[in-house]
């Protein structure tokens, strides 16, 4: 029994740090938190630890405290080497991160915040900074996590330039198709020669089952339009849509227009080309 009960604790303390790390947070659901980076490879031991929060000018920000590794007690913090401070700014490809506890944050002798962090929150409430915010996480592919803020902007000021745009995407990433139209159909209004807004109206539309409205929306938008690769992007989604409803003289319509503004170096040609093929096969 005894000697069963010491092989439990010695278990326990050899696995102590490591069972409260899990890196499976994407680091944008991670902001203003203190995280850790899983380390480099099998033979290394230390991790790295740092700080995430949003920049209005550079965008998300992994701010470098130092490194760590995991004792039979817990965390410990190893010494900074000096003049080693920099700055990580994250893309959509960035690992996984581990949010740390507040008992690690004991343990590496870390407040829960730090003090710098509000020099980058003074304009947290504005127009500007929600819209900015709003945008980073569209781009990085974190359209839920872009609603809330875009929100709170639009509230305080619904005509603030590309603020209805980026709301109206973030829906649309998020399946909100009726949302999505509701916004854009009074955004439009205010801006009628707007292109975007005809983008986001025509997908809207076209995810929820309404073509006809989809493909006015369409034609306006590539109307509007100043680059080919906008005015493409908008015909292949049209096209793939009337290849899915098995309306062949629509498709082969859009997939002239497809071909005609799609720029060399994307592959809609191809796309829309194999859909041609596999027409009969479908």
């Amino acid at each position: 029994m005894k000697r069963l009960l010491f092989l439990a604790l010695l278990c326990i303390n050899q696995c102590f740090g490591q069972e409260q790390l899990s890196f499976k947070t994407p680091y944008y659901n991670a902001i203003d938190r203190w995280v850790a980076f899983n380390k480099k490879g099998e033979n290394d031991t230390t991790y790295m630890l740092g700080f995430l929060y949003f920049d209005q000018q550079a965008g998300f920000t992994f701010d470098y405290e130092s490194s760590f590794i995991l004792t039979d007690t817990g965390l410990y913090k190893l010494p900074k080497i000096p003049e080693t401070s920099f700055k990580l700014r994250l893309a959509e490809k960035t690992a996984p991160v581990a949010i740390l506890s507040e008992e690690q944050l004991k343990q590496l002798g870390l407040p829960a915040q730090p003090e710098w962090l509000n020099n980058y929150k003074q304009n947290k409430d504005k127009v500007p900074y929600l819209l900015n915010l709003g945008y980073s996480y569209n781009h990085v592919g974190a359209s839920q996590n872009a609603i809330e803020p875009l929100q709170k902007a639009f509230v305080q000021d619904p005509s603030y330039k590309g603020l209805a745009f980026e709301l109206s995407y973030a829906y649309n990433a998020t399946e909100q198709f009726e949302a999505a139209v509701a916004l854009l159909t009074k955004a439009i209004v205010q801006e009628p020669e707007n292109a975007w807004l005809y983008r986001e109206l025509g997908y809207a539309y076209k995810n929820s089952g309404k073509l006809e409205l989809s493909d006015q929306s369409y034609r306006k938008g590539i109307s509007l339009a100043k680059e080919d690769a906008e005015k493409a992007e908008m015909a292949i989604n049209m096209a793939q849509a009337y290849y899915i409803a098995r309306d062949k003289a629509k498709f082969e319509e859009w997939t002239k227009l497809t071909k005609k503004y799609a720029p060399k170096d994307t592959p809609f040609k191809k796309i829309v080309d194999s859909w041609s093929k596999n027409w009969d096969k479908q």
